[in-house]
């Protein structure tokens, strides 16, 4: 029984995970939608903490279950929607993409089958990973090695937070009438 359960909350995990990624996209109402992805994030905090990945799971939940979704949230609100969008651009398409479906889900199965773990590469071994920690790891890996894509992404957020103040000024700008 003890090996039964962590299985069983694996599968509704993962059940979950598909089932609101789905209403995420599927929601016709945004801010359903924001609050289905809310949903999403806290359930994959969840499969982080059973990874044994604590760090993970809190970055996941304070970035992403917070700031993200907030942003997302003002985002839907600046633009206003007032009435759902109910545009059937896709209706007629549905059978192809039905049938892609269908194609993905079985070179899923098949992959899943015939998977094999690949051995592990360099000195990181799981006994290495649980002695001294995710956290200490990812941060001596973000700063050394990766230290340059850590900052060009940290620009890059810079970048994309002035461009989004910059377009939100001039569409208020150009509502008020100045």
């Amino acid at each position: 029984m003890e090996g039964l359960l962590p299985k069983l909350v694996f599968v509704y995990l993962g059940i979950a995970l598909v089932a609101t990624s789905l209403l995420v996209v599927t929601n016709k109402n945004a801010v359903h939608a924001v609050l289905w992805m809310l949903v999403m994030f806290l359930h994959q905090a969840v499969l982080f903490i059973m990874l044994d990945a604590e760090f993970l799971a809190a970055v996941q939940i304070i970035v992403y279950a917070g700031a993200v979704l907030v942003l997302f949230l003002f985002v839907v609100y600046m633009i206003n929607l007032r009435t759902e969008l109910r545009i059937n651009n896709f209706t007629v398409v549905w059978p192809g993409a039905l049938l892609v479906s269908v194609a993905l889900l079985l070179l899923s199965v098949q992959a899943i089958k015939t998977f094999k773990p690949a051995p592990p590469v360099g000195d990181m071994t799981t006994e290495k990973i649980i002695k001294v920690g995710h956290a200490k790891l990812l941060g001596k890996a973000l700063f050394t090695e990766h230290v340059l894509s850590f900052e060009a992404v940290g620009v890059l957020l810079l970048v994309a937070v002035l461009g989004a103040v910059v377009l939100t000024r001039r569409i208020r700008l150009k509502g008020e009438g100045v």
